[in-house]
């Protein structure tokens, strides 16, 4: 009989994988979108389990957010927001006031959404070229995409670049690392699991499990594997 796997069984009652939600600073933002420059100032620099980057605690005004702080900022630095301020590190300007080549981090996908793309440690993008309306970005996976001019931006790379360099040496520390982040880990494979936790599982024997061939018509459970194929075996023509 068919089988949900554990994809699919997330948010259907047991515990699961539980995000430790009350330990985390803050979600990541930019300031609130100004017509004028704007001042702030850095107050805090702080570590927040749920980001892999240091997180800088910026006051402008009278709103206090968090964003993932660039490499090279202080506590009581001076940041601005607005068309016509700097490009430092550290401020956060629109696509169309950026020039090409200038390093970007924590970019907006759509106008005031607060920052999308480029918050990891070490992370940062690069204008290639502007259209009338458009900015093409090239982004740390080597892809180009394509964001509005009034997408907005900070200026810096993500501090914590040298994050991965330190070996993780124990499994336990693995462990923690990812229930830290509501990551699954291990992963084993569809035949290295028990029978009841999906449709490869097998018997503590040392016979392997094999990829299927699926029908279009099976129960959600049992799509997996080889997925409705046109044929199977040898073609002879």
């Amino acid at each position: 009989m068919g089988k949900n796997l554990i994809q699919q069984a997330r948010g259907k009652g047991g515990p699961g994988y539980r995000s430790p939600g009350f330990r985390m600073a803050g979600s990541i933002s930019l300031p609130p979108q100004a017509v004028e420059p704007v001042t702030g100032k850095i107050i805090d620099l702080i570590k927040c389990p749920g980001h892999s980057a240091p997180l800088a605690l910026m006051r402008y005004g009278d709103k206090e957010f968090f964003t993932a702080a660039p490499e090279g900022v202080h506590v009581g630095q001076q940041v601005s927001t607005g068309p016509g301020v700097p490009v430092v590190v550290g401020n956060v300007l629109a696509l169309r006031d950026i020039p090409e080549g200038a390093e970007i981090m924590n970019i907006e996908h759509v106008p005031g959404d607060g920052g999308r793309y480029c918050r990891t440690s070490g992370a940062f993008a690069s204008i290639v070229t502007k259209t009338a309306a458009d900015a093409i970005v090239l982004l740390p996976s080597k892809k180009q995409r394509v964001f509005s001019l009034n997408c907005r931006a900070l200026i810096g790379v993500a501090a914590g670049s040298g994050r991965k360099e330190k070996p993780v040496l124990k499994a336990g520390n693995k462990h923690f690392l990812k229930r830290m982040k509501n990551k699954r880990w291990p992963n084993p494979s569809g035949a290295a699991q028990n029978a009841v936790d999906h449709p490869f599982g097998n018997k503590r024997t040392s016979r392997k499990g094999k990829r299927k061939a699926v029908s279009k018509h099976a129960p959600p459970g049992r799509k997996v594997g080889s997925l409705w194929p046109r044929s199977r075996g040898q073609v002879n023509e």
